[in-house]
């Protein structure tokens, strides 16, 4: 949060038009390039929101500043900050974990890796790729930046985390490309498959990688001989000392662990045997004992102690916007809480696409605040959750939220939800 503004100028701390426009329309490089990931690593979270000023103060501005000062709250409030939900500090907690022990492994050939499932909209990448920058502000800052072992005279680019996004039609040689893409390295185009794993192999010694995150893996699909042949590439990789970090939607689902079930009772995935393991005897170990598979879930509100993680969420985005009406407990007081679970199920993403587009609804109409009204106004495009697939390590979304009527009568702030609907709870926290 910026510093409060001083009484003489309500405006102190807002940047120029020229560097709002700047921030606006400077753009920034994919991810999936050195640069574009050094680039995301230095500049998140350090968007400050716009000055918090009360209606009687705007209207003092002068009108050209006062341009300025709404242009610079829009990108405030569709900028909403990463926070620590517990999915994300679950997901953050193993992946450290992984990460610890594998650099700190001497003689084990092969690294383990990390596996992160999910739905759309939960945040797999944002929370994967927030933990392993946060790993490499570390790493870094242990070796002095400079890659361990660098010879003097040498500027070898150090990158202990490398970012790559599996490609659409994913074969070896393409994810191949893929990786030395991320380098900007040359590659001979009659190269064959072999030469190409060995300058992967090389690239990723020589840069010093501790990490290589390969996001949306459910582009495989195991009935093409090709996406098997890449699953395969992808398991050598574990024996270059590097952390494999795999994110995909609904990955039990998509062939890569076998068709896994959650277990319940023992809350663990479970793989059921394969064919080959009743002709021969063998235990198959190649993926499913290589890899911990995670399942980043959504906010849930059950228990006291999810109602007050989702209002804690709450309160943090809440102290983020910037609306001139907006008043303390405008997202957390009252039955907004139950109201947005309703609308999004609990998912981050849908959460986050909600409030922003009402935010800028409330500023468009004047209105300056988030009410219930406002945001039955913004629609989702998608019915409430209804038509997502059933969650594997949950149970069913909420069911739809109805709209209000004028003789609808409002639920009592107590209201929580279970696997059947709402019901009161003995205590409510928050």
């Amino acid at each position: 949060m910026t510093r409060a503004p001083s009484h003489g100028d309500p405006l102190e701390g807002l940047p120029s038009r020229a560097r709002i426009a700047e921030l606006i329309l400077g753009g920034h490089p994919p991810r999936d390039t050195y640069v574009g990931w050094q680039s995301y690593r230095s500049r998140r979270g350090l968007l400050l929101p716009a000055p918090a000023i009360s209606p009687q103060q705007w209207r003092t501005i002068p009108e050209s500043r006062r341009a300025d000062y709404d242009l610079f709250r829009h990108l405030t409030n569709a900028n909403l900050p990463l926070q620590d939900t517990p999915m994300h500090d679950k997901v953050g907690r193993l992946i450290r974990r992984r990460l610890r022990g594998n650099t700190m492994k001497q003689d084990d050939p092969t690294r383990a890796g990390v596996m992160v499932s999910g739905w759309g909209n939960y945040g797999k990448t944002a929370s994967v790729c927030s933990t392993a920058a946060v790993f490499q502000d570390h790493w870094l800052q242990m070796h002095s930046y400079l890659k361990p072992g660098t010879l003097p005279g040498t500027r070898d680019i150090h990158a202990p985390v490398v970012y790559v996004s599996t490609p659409v039609t994913a074969s070896p040689k393409s994810l191949c490309a893929s990786i030395l893409g991320f380098f900007r390295a040359e590659m001979r185009k009659s190269a064959t498959l072999p030469e190409l794993v060995r300058q992967v192999a090389d690239s990723l010694h020589d840069h010093g990688v501790k990490a290589m995150i390969l996001d949306d893996v459910s582009r495989l699909r195991m009935h093409r001989a090709d996406d098997q042949d890449v699953l395969d590439l992808i398991r050598a990789f574990m024996s270059l000392d590097v952390t494999l970090i795999l994110t995909a939607v609904n990955i039990p689902g998509i062939g890569l662990l076998r068709e896994s079930k959650w277990n319940k009772r023992t809350g663990q995935w479970e793989m059921p045997p394969l064919e080959s393991t009743r002709i021969h005897g063998l235990e198959i170990t190649q993926t499913e004992h290589r890899f911990e598979l995670i399942e980043l879930d959504r906010f849930r509100y059950t228990t006291p102690k999810q109602i007050q993680a989702f209002v804690n969420h709450l309160d943090g985005i809440e102290q983020h916007l910037r609306l001139l009406n907006a008043k303390r407990g405008m997202l957390t007081d009252g039955t907004m809480p139950e109201y947005l679970m309703r609308r999004t199920g609990g998912v981050v993403g849908l959460l986050g696409r909600l409030i922003e587009d009402g935010a800028q609804e409330a500023m468009d109409s004047g209105r300056e605040v988030l009410d219930e009204d406002l945001l039955d106004e913004i629609v989702l495009r998608r019915e409430e959750m209804t038509d997502a697939p059933d969650e594997p390590s949950s149970p069913p979304p909420a069911p739809a939220a109805a709209r209000r009527t004028s003789g609808t009568k409002r639920r009592p702030r107590n209201t929580v939800f279970d696997d059947h609907g709402p019901r009161a709870a003995e205590n409510r926290t928050g």
